[in-house]
């Protein structure tokens, strides 16, 4: 699981309100089908009268009403029609769509799936193309850069912080100061809030949270590039060594042993006092669990300093698409700073573009540790067959408890080496 979705949008929306009152080209690849004449490099983009096909994955109505609004309006001053769906299966209807040579003309994709495209000659490769190309987080650019080319326009992304139940931290008699900026502090102050039935801090078992201390240790799965695998590094083997002795002293459990599907679930329940979550988790709180009160805190550094994981969606173009001139435009539009503000606003996107940060933090300043974060997070294994890896390696985590920490880690080693290129 890469981000948790589910009622985030109307819970983010009356989030938005609430502060609303009180504050506020080269680069190209084409499939050689539909008369594609983007190949190389060296050629145009295909340009028709036809209308455009915008295909999302939406977590419910508050953001498909966000993007049918921005595609009308950029339609209108187009004179472009287009029409905007949101999928049921978002992964089914494009494997659909590109396999029936009638995909969607722009759609979303996830950083986790976009390279399977790439590679199968899906994707036209436009970033080079995009006016604010210069504005996007050079990390997000890299999470969508297939064979050295920058393939589509990052959407929005998410980092994951701390969150704590600031009425347990009282309780617990801990004040601002003791907010935990080092492993050690982390573990002294999750003793403390451990209490009964209430764990000092709760997470999944998945490499999408987990990862955040291998990246604090100054490892992760791969390298930045995404051209090496690194899972049995010293640096894993001391992150998830740190978990383990968590995991045994009793003040780290994973959700699992809660009776949670996720972090945000056992964070509402107040089975947890702390959790590591992304900033999907206010919709969640919001609309599930209004009574719990909250803050956002940057995640510990740990030995090799601050480090947490990134999650993203790009603005795929579709390599087919007979009208990729204006296809490219709609791109652009939509990732200005003016509609990914408004993305914010309805559904608590946060927008890829670094110009927008400071009006993003104004409008939302209790969630500003998850934009800051952008200097320093890391995204996951982008390489094709690199998804089953992770999955493997979030069954084995189940039982970190108890696991051969080094030996995990090398069955993975192998594994991902099989997939990463390079």
């Amino acid at each position: 699981m890469q981000r948790r979705t589910t009622r985030i949008a109307a819970g983010i929306a009356a989030a938005a309100s609430v502060l609303a009152l009180t504050a506020c080209g080269s680069g190209f690849s084409g499939s050689g089908s539909s008369g594609s004449t983007a190949s190389g490099g060296t050629g145009g983009l295909t340009s028709s009268k036809s209308a455009l096909t915008v295909l999302i994955g939406s977590s419910g109505d508050a953001e498909t009403a966000a993007v049918k609004s921005a595609v009308a309006d950029w339609s209108q001053t187009s004179g472009t029609k287009a029409t905007v769906q949101a999928a049921s299966n978002l992964p089914q209807q494009l494997s659909q769509g590109f396999a029936a040579k009638k995909p969607a003309d722009v759609f979303y994709l996830g950083s986790d799936t976009f390279a399977s495209y790439a590679k199968q000659g899906d994707l036209l490769a436009y970033g080079d193309q995009l006016k604010n190309k210069s504005d996007y987080y050079p990390s997000l650019v890299t999470n969508f850069t297939y064979q050295g080319r920058f393939t589509c326009a990052p959407k929005d992304f998410s980092t994951l912080q701390l969150e704590i139940n600031t009425d347990m931290w009282k309780a617990a008699g801990l004040t601002d100061s003791d907010v935990p900026t080092t492993w050690d502090q982390l573990a002294t102050v999750a003793k403390k809030l451990t209490k009964g039935k209430v764990a000092g801090l709760v997470t999944s078992n998945e490499y999408q949270r987990l990862g955040a201390f291998m990246v604090q240790a100054g490892g992760n799965l791969t390298n930045d590039a995404n051209t090496k695998s690194t899972v049995d590094s010293a640096a894993n083997v001391k992150a998830l060594t740190y978990v383990q002795d968590g995991l045994k002293a009793g003040w780290w459990k994973f959700t699992k042993d809660v009776g949670a599907g996720w972090g945000g679930e056992a964070f509402g329940k107040q089975e947890a006092a702390m959790t590591i979550e992304g900033n999907w988790i206010a919709g969640a709180m919001t609309t599930d669990y209004p009574k719990v009160h909250y803050k956002v805190v940057p995640l510990p550094a740990g030995p090799a300093g601050k480090g947490t994981l990134q999650f993203t969606n790009c603005w795929g173009i579709a390599a087919d698409s007979k009208n990729q001139a204006a296809a490219l435009k709609l791109v652009e539009q939509l990732t200005t700073a003016k509609d990914q503000l408004a993305f914010a606003k309805a559904f608590g996107v946060m927008p890829s573009i670094q110009s927008a940060a400071s009006d993003w933090k104004s409008a939302f300043p209790q969630f500003a540790p998850f934009l800051d974060a952008a200097s320093y997070a890391k995204g996951v294994p982008t390489s094709v067959g690199s998804a089953d890896v992770v999955t493997d390696l979030n069954s084995k985590m189940a039982a970190l408890k108890t696991a051969d920490i080094k030996s995990l880690l090398a069955t993975e080693q192998k594994n991902l080496s099989a997939v990463v290129p390079g």
